[in-house]
């Protein structure tokens, strides 16, 4: 599935042309750059792998250094591998940008959403609480309740759903029509929201 990487700027309004408010995200897609291309001959796929965000070379190992170098590219922060269809009309260097989209297109979106640190069981499966403040119980009411008899199985069941750490998952979320499609800037503004914070690379596929 062909696609591209983007950084999540934000969330804003568009407003269609019968006036009605739309909420968007906006994305800076690219520019990217190809770093490598995979063929059938060669690797046994065919898939462009595309390069995000340059970076400092003291930030990478030398082997990673010696790759950039060697297809004449600087150092990026992000690579990722995309299953083009064909790769006939690519080569290394070649630039893609918000170009590559069109509006009205429909995209899959992945990124990882916000990390929430270790939660509770009613913030991070919406439990009801146990019980309420009467019969002097002051210190039970956000907690599970029963999570297991003690005779038999007397064992916690794997997939229990108890208080853990929340978020920071890898999120993907379908159908996400492009609304406005700006080369100039290399922004698409895509409609809802997407997983993650703002400034976090997201990976934007074509349906």
């Amino acid at each position: 599935m062909s696609g591209l990487l983007g950084k999540k700027l934000g969330m804003t309004n568009i407003y269609d042309a019968n006036g009605q408010r739309v909420v968007a995200t906006a994305i800076q897609v690219g520019p990217c750059k190809v770093t490598a291309v995979k063929t059938i001959e060669k690797n046994g796929y065919e898939a462009l792998q595309i390069g995000f965000q340059e970076k400092k070379e003291k930030y990478f190992s030398k082997p990673e250094i010696g790759f950039f170098k060697k297809n004449n590219l600087p150092c990026f922060a992000v690579l990722k591998e995309f299953a083009f269809p064909s790769v006939e009309n690519y080569k290394v260097g070649d630039d893609l940008s918000a170009a590559f989209f069109t509006e009205g297109e429909m995209l899959k979106v992945r990124g990882i959403s916000k990390g929430k640190g270790f939660q509770g069981v009613m913030k991070r499966h919406g439990f009801g609480g146990v019980g309420g403040t009467t019969h002097g119980q002051s210190d039970r009411l956000r907690a599970p309740g029963s999570i297991g008899a003690s005779s038999y199985p007397s064992r916690v069941f794997k997939g229990m759903k108890m208080a853990g750490r929340m978020g920071n998952d890898s999120t993907t979320v379908h159908n996400l029509k492009v609304l406005k499609v700006n080369p100039e800037k290399n922004v698409i503004f895509i409609m809802g929201c997407i997983p993650g914070a703002i400034n976090s690379i997201v990976e934007l596929y074509k349906k």
